[in-house]
């Protein structure tokens, strides 16, 4: 009974078999999975936080005086956004349009395990109720021999009383 389960957990996600394509976002080479990795940090505050401070001192070392690479109105900063949209925007767009296509599949491998479910809960009752069938009609013959038992329990009584009486009237 211990391999019981894992069996079970093993035989629950054939479903997902068909869809196991769709699992890597971008594919499973080093480039890929480097890929969702980078798309995947842009949402994170780690990301947000560290491109706050890299902003805040670039534009506060240039209005400083520190360096005069960029001067206001800071024209590279704002090239170095576009190029990071540039990159960002498709790289999010395609991590979505994949997720999408994930949970779709994910949504229908559910609906496969929920069908088999229903027909197994259906085969279930099905066979409950046969069962439920055949113990009534059990417990009607058993009734039935009960009442057998009884009327003949009464006759077997009749008879003793019967030879009893002849027995004391020979006597």
């Amino acid at each position: 009974m211990a391999q019981e389960p894992q069996q079970n957990n093993r035989y629950q996600f054939r479903f997902h078999k068909p869809f196991a394509h769709l699992f890597p976002v971008f594919g499973n080479d080093w480039f890929s999975l480097k890929a969702e990795q980078f798309a995947r940090f842009f949402g994170t505050p780690v990301f947000l936080v560290s491109q706050t401070v890299v902003v805040a001192a670039w534009i506060a070392l240039n209005l400083l005086g520190v360096f005069s690479f960029d001067l206001y109105p800071f024209i590279l900063l704002n090239l170095a956004f576009s190029l990071q949209a540039a990159y960002a925007a498709p790289l999010i767009l395609l991590a979505q349009t994949r997720q999408a296509d994930r949970d779709k599949a994910q949504a229908e491998a559910d609906a496969l395990h929920r069908e088999e479910l229903s027909l197994a809960s259906e085969k279930r009752e099905l066979l409950s109720n046969q069962q439920t069938e055949k113990l009534l009609e059990l417990m009607e013959q058993n009734t039935m021999l009960t009442e057998v038992t009884r009327e003949l329990s009464e006759r077997v009584e009749l008879l003793t009383q019967e030879i009893h009486k002849r027995i004391v009237k020979d006597n």
